[in-house]
C-alpha cells in the first residue's frame, strides 16, 4: 500500500527542489543528503567539519547514484551569517542539523554547544528569511522534556531541561515560534530520539551509546553503563529520521508551526541495548558471547526513561516508521562489519 512518505518521495522526484542541508557531513545530515541526491534534488550541503566528516559527504554522494554536481559542499559554520547568507540563496528548503549534539559534551563546554546550537540557529533562521526560503526544518531533541516524569513523551508537555545542551534545544523551539510569528516562515521541529545508524561515529569521548559500544566490542574493550542498565531509551532508527525529515519538508502548511517526536514509539533498557549489539556482534565474532558491561555512576544530565508518542506525528505529517530497533540495529552492525 502505498504511504504518505512515497508519495512524498514521487513528489520531490516529479518537481525537484534545490535543498540546504547543515550539519551535511555529520551522521544525519550525510544520510539526508544521499536521499535527497538520490531522488534528482540539487543539495548544498553546510558542515565546518568540527565533528564531521568530509568523507561522510563523498559516500552519501556515491551512494546516491546522483551526478556529483549535484550537491555543492561549503566549509563554513553555521554561525558564519555571510556563509550562512550565501548558503541559502535560491533554496527552496533548509534541514537544519548543525549542532554539538552531546549532553557530557554540553556540561563540559557550556560555551561552545550555545555559540553552535543558538547562535548557529538564528543565523540560519535570519539567512532563511532575507532569502525567501519556502520551509525550514530543524532538528529538535528529546532532551527538552527534562526532568518530566511523564511516559510517553507528548509535545505539549515538557519538563525542566537537565543539561545546557537540552537548554539550547528549547531556545531553539522558542526562537523557532517566534520567527514564524513575526516574519511568516513556514517552520517545522523534530524531537529526535537517539538516532542511531550508518555512519554514526564510534570514536571520541562523546560517542552515541550504539556505535560506541559496537566499537569497543570490536576493539574488545569494555563497555560502560552508567547507572543499574535500567535506564531506558526510545532508539530510533536513521531511516525513520530521513522519513520525517522529507514529510516535514512536503507536508501542507497546516502542518508546520510544530514539534513533532521522531521516534520508534516503543523504549529499551540500556542493559536489554547491550545484549542485542553483544549476541548481534558475537555470530560473526567468536568470543563475545559471554562479555558484560562494565557499570559505573549516573551522569549528570542524564534522562531516567525516554520514550516518545509518535501519533501526532503520524497523523499531521503522515509519519509512519519502517524500522524498529531490532531490524535497525541489523542493518547497523552490517554496516559497521564493513568498515
Amino acid at each position: 500500500m502505498e504511504t504518505e512518505y512515497d508519495r512524498a518521495c514521487a513528489k520531490l522526484r516529479a518537481d525537484p527542489r534545490r535543498w540546504l542541508v547543515t550539519g551535511a557531513a555529520g551522521f544525519i545530515g550525510s544520510n539526508l543528503l544521499e536521499r535527497l541526491l538520490a531522488l534528482g534534488q540539487e543539495v548544498v550541503a553546510l558542515d565546518n567539519l568540527a565533528t564531521g566528516r568530509r568523507r561522510n559527504v563523498a559516500e552519501a554522494v556515491a551512494a546516491s547514484g546522483a551526478p556529483a554536481d549535484r550537491c555543492r559542499f561549503i566549509e563554513a559554520d553555521v554561525a558564519d551569517r555571510e556563509a550562512a547568507a550565501s548558503a541559502c540563496r535560491d533554496v527552496d528548503v533548509v534541514l537544519h542539523q548543525a549542532a554539538l549534539a552531546s549532553v557530557p559534551r554540553s556540561i563540559k563546554e557550556p560555551r561552545a554547544t550555545y555559540a553552535c546550537n543558538v547562535n548557529g540557529f538564528i543565523s540560519v533562521l535570519d539567512a532563511a528569511r532575507a532569502a525567501g526560503v519556502r520551509r525550514l526544518v530543524y532538528a529538535s531533541s528529546s532532551s527538552v522534556y527534562g526532568d518530566s516524569p511523564e511516559l510517553p513523551k507528548v509535545e505539549a508537555r515538557i519538563g525542566i531541561p537537565l543539561s545546557p545542551y537540552a537548554a539550547t534545544k528549547r531556545v531553539n523551539e522558542l526562537y523557532a515560534a517566534m520567527y514564524r510569528r513575526s516574519y511568516g516562515l513556514e517552520i517545522v521541529g523534530l524531537r529526535y530520539f537517539n538516532v542511531f545508524g550508518r555512519r554514526q561515529d564510534p570514536d571520541g569521548p562523546y560517542a552515541a551509546v550504539i556505535p560506541r559500544w559496537i566499537g569497543l566490542l570490536l576493539q574488545g574493550e569494555p563497555c560502560r553503563i552508567y547507572g543499574d542498565g535500567g535506564t531506558s531509551r526510545d532508539f530510533c532508527y536513521i531511516e525513520n529520521v530521513v522519513q520525517a525529515n522529507l514529510l516535514a519538508a512536503t507536508a501542507e502548511a497546516g502542518a508546520t508551526g510544530r514539534v513533532y517526536n521522531v521516534a520508534s514509539g516503543d523504549r529499551t533498557t540500556l542493559s536489554r541495548l547491550f545484549e542485542m549489539i553483544r549476541d548481534g556482534l558475537a555470530e560473526t565474532r567468536p568470543g563475545l558471547e559471554g562479555v558484560e558491561p562494565v557499570h559505573e555512576d549516573f551522569r549528570a544530565g542524564d534522562i531516567r526513561h525516554s520514550y516518545a508518542d509518535i501519533s501526532l506525528a503520524c497523523e499531521r505529517l503522515g509519519y509512519a516508521p519502517t524500522h524498529t530497533l531490532v531490524p535497525g540495529l541489523g542493518e547497523t552492525l552490517d554496516w559497521y562489519a564493513t568498515l
